[in-house]
């Protein structure tokens, strides 16, 4: 079920109406759009469907607008991640990044305007004032918690932190995004708090499972679709632990969130199983 509600999102974003930014610019409203049509895991938006699915499937479809709200965000993040003022990188999902297609400022543009039109999906969805609320404040605070790990990040490049500091940069400009993700699946199912509590710890552990991951791609050149070896100087895993050292923190934090995965509501963990089977 999970996968076939991912096919008829990916339809549903790759023909979305970008007419909102069609203008005498000769490429902007391409650039606007692009980076969501090159692909990438749509994984925020199936962490929001694996809750939907299990609890208020019969609201699937109106969550897609929400969904691609997280996309678009997360897609922003990547587009100005990739800036030369941050990771300089030329390649992201296997085509050229943003700003070396077409200009720095048109870039950085773009990730503006797909910061702000996440939250014109949310306005424009179809649910009630009061779950909108919910969502929009969901989503901004992933938002504003995402930017402080990447301000922090940013700030102690080439200086090395102690461990609970790059626990606290990860959990929020990785973990904090993938924890909204889970928790907008929850509202829109109306979980109880107990429940919607449980599964946001969860995903904050995630999320460090997931930038640990990502350290130790990056730094055996494995990543596929974007330029690899780009945290040499970064406060990552590996360059902390070493790599022996990140892939036991790996493994141990797996195992937590297999013991956590495990306590949680049948169907969703059914889903979530199911979803992260092939990272774990």
């Amino acid at each position: 079920m999970l996968k076939n509600t991912l096919n008829e999102f990916e339809c549903f974003l790759q023909n979305h109406d970008t007419s909102i930014f069609k203008s005498f610019h000769p490429s902007f409203q391409n650039a606007f759009w692009e980076m969501l049509l090159n692909g990438g895991k749509r994984f925020r938006p199936s962490l929001l469907f694996s809750i939907v699915l299990a609890k208020k499937k019969e609201r699937i479809k109106d969550s897609f607008n929400i969904a691609l709200a997280l996309e678009a965000l997360h897609t922003y993040s990547l587009i100005h991640d990739d800036l030369p003022a941050m990771d300089n990188a030329n390649l992201r999902r296997n085509h050229q990044t943003l700003h070396t297609k077409y200009s720095e400022a048109d870039a950085i543009l773009v990730g503006d305007a797909l910061n702000s039109y996440s939250f014109y999906l949310i306005a424009n969805s179809n649910f009630s004032s009061k779950k909108k609320v919910k969502l929009i404040n969901s989503l901004g605070f992933g938002a504003v918690k995402m930017v402080l790990g990447q301000a922090c990040d940013c700030y102690f490049e080439k200086q090395k932190l102690k461990k609970d500091k790059l626990i606290f940069i990860h959990t929020n400009k990785t973990a904090a995004l993938i924890a909204s993700s889970l928790q907008m699946g929850s509202i829109i199912a109306n979980l109880p708090k107990k429940q919607d509590k449980q599964i946001y710890k969860f995903a904050k552990l995630l999320g460090i499972f997931f930038q640990i991951r990502d350290d130790i791609l990056d730094s055996t050149s494995t990543l596929e679709g974007k330029t690899a070896n780009n945290d040499t100087f970064k406060n990552s895993y590996v360059n902390l632990l070493g790599l022996d050292g990140a892939k036991n923190e790996l493994e141990e934090i797996k195992a937590k969130l297999l013991r956590k995965i495990d306590k949680l509501d049948k169907d969703i963990k059914n889903n979530l199983s199911i979803l992260l089977e092939k990272y774990f």
